[in-house]
C-alpha cells in the first residue's frame, strides 16, 4: 500500500505546478497525501472489512473516508458524488478508478479474481469501459509484478489485454505530454514510467517529471514499482509516514499484515 501513497504524497506539490526536471526536490515540507492516498485506503478498508466485497459496503467506505478527510482535493464529478446522497455510478473514465485499485492487486490469489475485484472497485462510480480498463490494467500489473513476472511479461500482457501503447519511453512522451485526468492518458504513461525505471525512486522521478497529473501518475507508478522492486528507500518511507494521519498508518499496517506477505 505504501508504494502508491509515497508517489501521491511526493507528487502532490507538482500536480498543478508541473516539473519536467527529473532531479526535482523529493523532500518538501508542503508535501501531503491527497485523494490518491485516501481512496486507495478506502478500498483497502472495504476489502478488509467486507468478506463479501459488496457494492453497498464499498460505496459506504468511499463516502466514509471522503467525509472523514474532505481535504483530499477530489475531482469535480467524484466530489459531487461523494458529498451527496448519490449512490449510482456516473459513467466516468477519469483516472480515479486506477489510482484507488492498488489493494486489489494484493488481495487475490489469481489474475482472474484480481481483474474482477478491480472492476468492482471501479464500477460503483467509474463504470465507463475505459474507467474499468484503467483499474484492471493497474491492478493486473501489480498482481503480475508481485508474483515475479518480468517487465517484458507485464508489458506484453497489458498491451495484449488492454491495447495500451507501451512501446514508448518517458523521454519520448515528455515533450508533448500534458495534464490529463483520463485513464486513457494516465495509465499507459504511468506504466511506461515503471517499465523505464531501474528502481523505486527512479520510477517516481520518471512519472512526476512527465509533467502530467503528477500525484496520480506517481501513485499508479509507485504501486506497481513497489510490488516489482520490493524495496523502497527508508528515508522516503519515513518522510511520508510522518505526514500520514494515524488512520492511514493503521490501515496500511493491517492490510500489509494480511495480504503483503
Amino acid at each position: 500500500m505504501i508504494g502508491g501513497i509515497i508517489g501521491d504524497t511526493i507528487g502532490s506539490v507538482y500536480e498543478f505546478d508541473k516539473t519536467l526536471d527529473y532531479d526535482f526536490d523529493m523532500y518538501r515540507d508542503e508535501m501531503q497525501p491527497t485523494d490518491d492516498s485516501i481512496m486507495p485506503l478506502a478500498v483497502a478498508d472495504w476489502i478488509l472489512s467486507d468478506p463479501g466485497q459488496t457494492n453497498e459496503v464499498l460505496i459506504q467506505k468511499l463516502k466514509e473516508w471522503g467525509h472523514e478527510f474532505p481535504w483530499g482535493g477530489y475531482g469535480g464529478m467524484f466530489c459531487s458524488w461523494l458529498f451527496s446522497r448519490m449512490t449510482d455510478p456516473y459513467n466516468s473514465f477519469g483516472n480515479g478508478s486506477a489510482m484507488r485499485c492498488s489493494a486489489c492487486g494484493y488481495a487475490c490469489d489469481n489474475l482472474e479474481d484480481t481483474l474482477e475485484l478491480a472492476k468492482r472497485s471501479a464500477a460503483v462510480t467509474h463504470n465507463h469501459p475505459e474507467g474499468i480498463k484503467g483499474s484492471q490494467a493497474t491492478a493486473g500489473a501489480i498482481f503480475l509484478a508481485r508474483n515475479g513476472k518480468s517487465k517484458a511479461e507485464i508489458m506484453q500482457w497489458v498491451e495484449e489485454k488492454f491495447e495500451y501503447d507501451l512501446d514508448r519511453t518517458c523521454a519520448e512522451i515528455r515533450p508533448t505530454y500534458y495534464f490529463d485526468e483520463t485513464c486513457q492518458r494516465t495509465v499507459p504513461e504511468a506504466i511506461i514510467a515503471f517499465l523505464d525505471s531501474k528502481d523505486y525512486e527512479d520510477a517516481i522521478r520518471l512519472s512526476i517529471s512527465l509533467g502530467g497529473d503528477a500525484d496520480t501518475l506517481a501513485c499508479i507508478t509507485g504501486s506497481i514499482a513497489a510490488a516489482f522492486y520490493r524495496e523502497i528507500p527508508e528515508e522516503l518511507v519515513n518522510f511520508v509516514l510522518s505526514r500520514l494521519p494515524k488512520q492511514f498508518q493503521d490501515t496500511i499496517s493491517e492490510f500489509d499484515r494480511k495480504y503483503n506477505k
